[in-house]
């Protein structure tokens, strides 16, 4: 069994996601969609090195070198993972699932509402893992996204909160 752990915007405060990470050790893979705010300078030491990481700049990360865009494998399909300010993610999703589908991408990773949301589109499921630290949705839960791969090779998508 594969573990995958997925989250956004935690915009420097980092302490939700170092303590989900702890709780749900050891994680396979790690994928951020952006907003961290130095994140990438710690990830490292909270998920270790074996663990594989995907981490991209969101409208917040100023000075961070990290990639505004990526693709990448998951569960044998590709998957475009990107913050979303520059697709107008606030209003639709439908910009991310026309560059996802262009790409030949299953699986689209956002971020940037700090609204968690599984939508399908078109065959693509847009996957926002809320944020941990400034949640905008109705109940105001700090979320985050598992992903488990099982040993036939398929995903099982969960949205989890922090408790408080």
């Amino acid at each position: 069994m594969k573990k995958i752990l997925v989250a956004s915007d935690t915009h420097g405060n980092n302490r939700y996601l170092k303590d989900i990470i702890e709780k749900n050790a050891p994680i396979d893979m790690f994928i951020f969609c952006g907003d961290g705010e130095g994140l990438e300078r710690d990830i490292k030491s909270f998920v270790g090195d074996k663990c594989e990481v995907y981490m991209v700049r969101g409208n917040n990360d100023y000075f961070s070198e990290l990639p505004d865009e990526l693709e990448f494998e998951l569960g044998g399909e590709k998957a475009f993972l990107t913050h979303g300010h520059r697709y107008g993610v606030n209003i639709t999703t439908d910009h991310l699932v026309d560059e996802a589908e262009e790409r030949g991408c299953r699986y689209a990773f956002y971020g940037h509402t700090h609204r968690p949301d599984f939508t399908q589109k078109n065959g693509i499921l847009c996957i926002n893992p809320g944020s941990l630290s400034y949640p905008r949705q109705f109940d105001r839960n700090h979320t985050f996204t598992l992903i488990e791969e099982d040993d036939r090779g398929e995903l099982h998508f969960s949205m989890a909160s922090i408790e408080l």
